[in-house]
This record gives C-alpha cells, structure tokens and sequence, in this order.
C-alpha cells in the first residue's frame, strides 16, 4: 500500500489535471456536428487554395493582400520585362525610325488630349533617351523607382502622342511598367540587393505586388476571350488564311485548312483565351495548361508581327507558380520550421485598408474600361472605342481598297488630289472619325504653312474632303465616312455619336458566304483574275478607274439598284440585281446607287501584266517557298540594325544639343 502510495505524486496528478482538459478538445466527439464550410467555399479553397473567408471584408482581405510572400519570382519577372522594353524602344516605340517620325516638321501626329504636341526632334532624342535608361534600370534593379519613373512617364507621352499607334501590347506594356513602380519587385536579382547586402537580407514582399500584376494578365486574357465569343469571330471571317502557315503543318494531316481555320484559329483561341487565366490559378490544371501556354506564344511569335509581347506573356508566366521557385532552382530556398499555431494577425492599419481601396479601384477600372464605349461614342466608328484598352485582340482585320483626298480652293474653285500618306505613314486614321478630323487639321495647317515649288498656291479658304472605302473581316468593300462632308468643318465630340461616320452594313453580312463561294469560282478561271465586292450607300457615286493592265472587266448587281455611265459614253444604263455589263480599261466609270437602300455589286477582272510576266511570278514563288521556316538569324540581324539606328540617332540629338552639330535626317518614302 505504500508503494502504491508513492506512485501517485500530488505535482503529478495536478498537472494531469490541467492537461486533461486540452485533451479533450482533440478527441473528436461522435456526437457533435462537425463545422465545416459550404461547398461552394470548400470547392473555391481546393480550386484556388484560399479560404473564402480571405475575402469576406475589407480587413481580411488587407490581411490576405499585405501577407509577405518571397520576392524571387517578381524579381525574375521585372528582369525579364525590363529586358524585353529595352528591345520595344527601338522597334514599336519607333525608336529605330526617330528621325522620321519626329524629325520632319510637317508630320502629322494623332494626341488623345488636344493640344499636346511633339518636342523638337533633339528633344524627342533626349525624350526617349530617358526611357531607355529606365528600361535599364529596371532589368538591373537599380535605383527601382527613379528607373520606372525614367521608364513610364515617356513611355506614357510617347502612347498619347500618337493613337493610330495604340494596341493591345502597347498599352499593357504602360500598365506593367506602372504597376511595378508600386512594387518592390528589386528585393530579388537587383544591382540594389547586390550594392547593400542588408536589403539583400530582406526576402519578403506583401503578396499584393504580385496581385497586381498577375489581375492585369488576367483581365488581358479574360477580355480577350469575352470578346471572342461573338458571332463575328466564331463564325471564322475575323483571320483567313492562317491555316497555309508551317506552324499549322501537323493540323493539316487531320484537317483541311478551312475547318484548321475555324477550328483551330478561331473557336479554340476564343476558348483559350477566355480560359487560360482561370487554369493557370487553378492549382490542380496549372501544370497540365502550361504547355498549351507556351505555344500559344511561341506560334504567335511565328503568325504575328506583334513585337514583345509574346515574350512578355511568357515571362509573366511564372509568377503563376511559386514565390521562391527562383532559389529553389539555385538550391537556396529556405523551408520555415513548422512552429504552433500561428498568432493571431493584427488588425491592418488604415493606411493598408486605403492601399487596399486603392488596388480595387484600380481592378474596377480595368474591368470598366472595355465596355466604357457608351461613354465615349466619338470614338465609335465601326468598332467600339480606340485599338487598345478595350482589348480587342485580333478581333478586327481590314482591308483598304482606295483612300483619297481631295483639298477644294474654294475662292480659285480649284480641286486638288493629295498623297493620302503625304504627312503620315500611319493608316488607323481611315477608320476613326477622331483621327480622320485631327488629320484633315493637320493638312490645313501644313498646306497654309508650306508653299510647294512648282506647285500653284493654295488660298486660305479650303475645304478637305475624305474618300476611304475598306472591308472589315470579309465584308463588302464599303465607304468608312461621309465623302460630301468637309472635315474642317465637321462636328466631333468624345461624347456623342458621329453622324457622319457611315455605319458598317451589317444588313448585308448574311451574304458573306455567299461571297466566298464567288470568289473561289473567279481565282478559279485562271492564275491572274480577281474580284473585288462593293458597296454603297444611296444618293453616292463611285468614280472608278480602270487601270490599263486590267483586261476583261465586268460589272455584275448583286442587290439594289444602281446608275451606270463612263466618261465616253453619253447614255446612262440603269442595273438591277442579276444584270451585268462589260467595262472599258483605260477610262473612268460611275456608279450611282440609287432608291432608299444600299447596293451591293461586284468587279471581275484580269491582270494583263501577271498574265504577260508568268515566268517571273513562277520564280517568284519558288523563291518564297524557298524561305526558312525560322528565320531567326535575319531577324537578330534586323533587329540588331535596327538598334543601331536608334543609337545613333540618339548620339545625333545629344552631339546637337551639346555642340550644334547639324542632325542628317533621313527622307520618308512615300507613295
């Protein structure tokens, strides 16, 4: 009994006590109703790996945005970026045509806000000068945020002074550059971490610098994706002929090139597109897509002429996947020991709670600004909104037949034909009435300005006239505005419909195949005929010269009714749907439609000079067939001249402005 007594001691059983208690709590008790989440949460948490409570107020989700992640993987990205900006300067910014664009006093450029102007052309040099040093900085990660300012600031003068350069990678190039000067994207693979070891110390940035960039990808893609799913692009007219290209090769075994076309290029992009964001955050399919994102890029390298950003969309890639897989690859990565429960967080403080404000009116903005057109109807025309922010990726494509102007003296009453590209090498401003407006000012302006050796004076009272017919994805060739209304005296504002941008024919899409069947029926009577399909609107004439080396001419109605007269004949034929009539080379034709609706008609012909060089045509072919599939060493060359050009341009405007050295400019070619 008293070695029973003494196995019992009372600090003993006092501390069993005190713990039996704890024990309890992790015996599951059968008859309590476990807590769990609601299914749609539980699937969100194995979907995305975050709880949904992450997001159920403005403190938790501060606390989930401000939680310090690794900075490698955003380090490596703001590398990578910074690299492929330094290649964009000298190609899309123009930098490698600087003295071109900006060195010739008469050019015309296209500025969102009126108002802004072009520096002086050393001043354009030191404009851009500046860039590529930001561009430097931030691939090195020195001085992180002096570097992106350097960066953005021209970036964003040189985007608004020119719209007809605007597109998709253009304005996200300005995004990602914004949005990293708000990071601390060089706490990884930085000159900045390397010159202070203690910084280097420092491993961690809140997870909201990776939130931002990878929401701007996403709305890219998304949006992309949305605005594929339409019937225009689905029912495959937006992108034609894609299916000949060798990337397409091993779809060809399977399939002709028309379902490649529709299948392929159209139905599965619009569903990559609208979906490849979601499977990149899913945990579970990231691994499974990726290869589907790759390609996708690398082919778009091979389809397209779209500069860098390809390569910047495969470089953002990785920040789908860990934060630290950059030392994990060095072997560096530093695992945390597993501790207890993990102390309660602090309440975010006020001046996170108004980052965070801040980050979601910024995602609301670039979710609002693709659908904002009923805001800004000016720029409406037959595509809603500028090429751009409204992410329209390769939705549209165009084909312009004829571009005129004409500049009426109207106190000589003299009519006078202008080089369409006299002041311009850019063409969006045949499809934007805000362009077309700015463009015919400019004219104005240059022609009061600038007296012509040989050419008779101009008076002061002009009138300037615009005449552009083109087709979007496959449609009639039509007139994109009013050719009856002077631009410099035609109404224009940001927020009311243009009345004199003429509407896309919509009514006549329902013969869009039956167009094509047309088409293959005339390439099929020999190597050198052709069409071309027009439309009118009623009350307009088209004046059409045919060309001496076209041969067997012929106009055929498809609907409406239209007045037919030549320049030598004094007998006007009027032409219903079905007629057709045969038409001279070497003279002028009129085509008046007439009655309350639009006419739609055809020109058949064929190329007498192609006919007569077959030979030369042949060895041409044979020397395109000839070209390499991956050109990749003329391309290095090209691009590599290309830089060179823009030093040295850069080199002039400094030796200028240093020393008044005279600057050799370089002389447009135009048509």
């Amino acid at each position: 009994m008293a070695n029973s007594k003494r196995k019992l001691p009372t600090k003993s059983s006092a501390s069993t006590a005190q713990e039996k208690p704890l024990t309890t709590r992790q015996i599951p008790n059968p008859d309590a109703v476990p807590t769990q989440g609601s299914p749609l949460g539980n699937l969100f948490k194995e979907c995305f790996g975050y709880e949904t409570s992450n997001f159920s107020s403005l403190t938790n989700f501060t606390a989930w945005l401000q939680r310090p992640v690794d900075g490698a993987a955003l380090g490596v990205f703001r590398l990578l970026f910074g690299a492929a900006m330094l290649v964009d300067i000298a190609e899309e910014r123009g930098g490698g045509q600087l003295d071109v664009r900006f060195g010739e006093p008469h050019h015309c450029h296209f500025p969102l806000f009126p108002g802004m102007r072009a520096l002086a052309y050393p001043l354009m040099g030191c404009v851009y000068l500046c860039m590529w040093l930001g561009a430097w900085g931030i691939m090195l990660g020195y001085r992180f945020r002096c570097s992106c300012l350097a960066f953005i600031v021209p970036y964003w003068y040189i985007f608004l002074l020119d719209k007809p350069t605007w597109n998709n990678h253009s304005y996200l190039f300005g995004l990602v550059g914004t949005l990293l000067l708000f990071t601390q994207a060089d706490s990884y693979c930085s000159l900045e971490s390397w010159l202070n070891p203690a910084r280097s110390r420092c491993r961690t940035v809140p997870y909201w610098n990776y939130f931002l960039i990878k929401f701007q990808f996403f709305v890219l893609y998304m949006y992309a994706g949305l605005k594929k799913i339409s019937a225009e692009w689905l029912s495959g007219y937006a992108m034609s002929s894609l299916s000949q290209h060798w990337v397409f090769a091993p779809f060809r075994q399977m399939l002709d090139p028309e379902l490649i076309d529709l299948l392929i290029v159209h139905w599965f992009t619009a569903f990559f597109d609208v979906s490849i964001a979601f499977f990149m955050t899913i945990e579970k399919t990231r691994l499974l897509v990726t290869p589907f994102m790759l390609s996708f890029h690398l082919m778009n390298t091979r389809l397209f002429v779209i500069g860098m950003f390809p390569w910047v969309c495969l470089a953002e890639v990785p920040l789908f996947y860990g934060f630290d897989w950059p030392r994990r690859i060095r072997g560096r990565a530093k695992t945390s020991p597993v501790v207890g429960p993990a102390p309660t967080p602090s309440k975010p403080s006020l001046l996170a709670r108004l980052r965070t404000c801040l980050i979601l009116g910024y995602c609301v903005l670039q979710l609002f600004l693709p659908y904002s057109h009923f805001i800004t109807k000016g720029y409406n025309n037959w595509t809603n909104g500028l090429y751009g922010y409204s992410w329209d990726m390769m939705v549209h494509s165009y084909d312009t037949l004829q571009t005129s102007i004409q500049v009426v003296d109207n106190d000589n009453q003299q009519v006078h034909n202008l080089n369409p590209f006299a002041f311009t090498e850019y063409e969006r401003w045949t499809k934007y009435a805000d362009m077309a407006v700015q463009y015919a000012k400019c004219i104005e302006e240059n022609i009061q300005n600038r007296q012509v050796k040989g050419r008779p004076s101009i008076g002061s009272n002009i009138s300037i006239y615009f005449d552009i017919w083109c087709s979007m994805n496959g449609r009639f060739q039509q007139r994109s505005f009013d050719p009856r209304v002077d631009l410099l005296k035609a109404p224009w504002s940001p927020f009311e419909t243009t009345s004199w941008s003429l509407p896309l024919l919509n009514e006549l899409n329902h013969m869009r195949p039956k167009l094509r069947t047309i088409e293959n029926e005339v390439l099929a009577w020999n190597n050198y005929s052709d069409v071309i399909f027009v439309a009118d609107f009623p009350g307009l004439t088209l004046i059409n010269f045919i060309s001496p080396d076209l041969i067997n001419c012929t106009l055929t109605i498809l609907e409406g009714n239209v007045r037919y007269k030549s320049e030598v004949d004094q007998e006007s034929y009027f032409l219903t749907a079905g007629k057709s009539i045969g038409l001279q080379s070497n003279i002028t034709h009129f085509v008046t439609t007439t009655g309350r609706k639009p006419a739609s008609y055809l020109f058949t012909y064929t190329n007498k000079t192609m006919l007569e060089q077959d030979i030369a045509i042949e060895e041409e072919t044979a020397a395109e067939t000839e070209r390499p599939m991956l050109p990749l060493w003329r391309e290095f060359e090209q691009r590599v001249s290309n830089y060179q050009q823009f030093l040295g341009h850069i080199g002039n405007c400094l030796l200028y402005l240093l020393y008044d050295v005279p600057i050799p400019l370089a002389v447009r070619e135009r048509d």
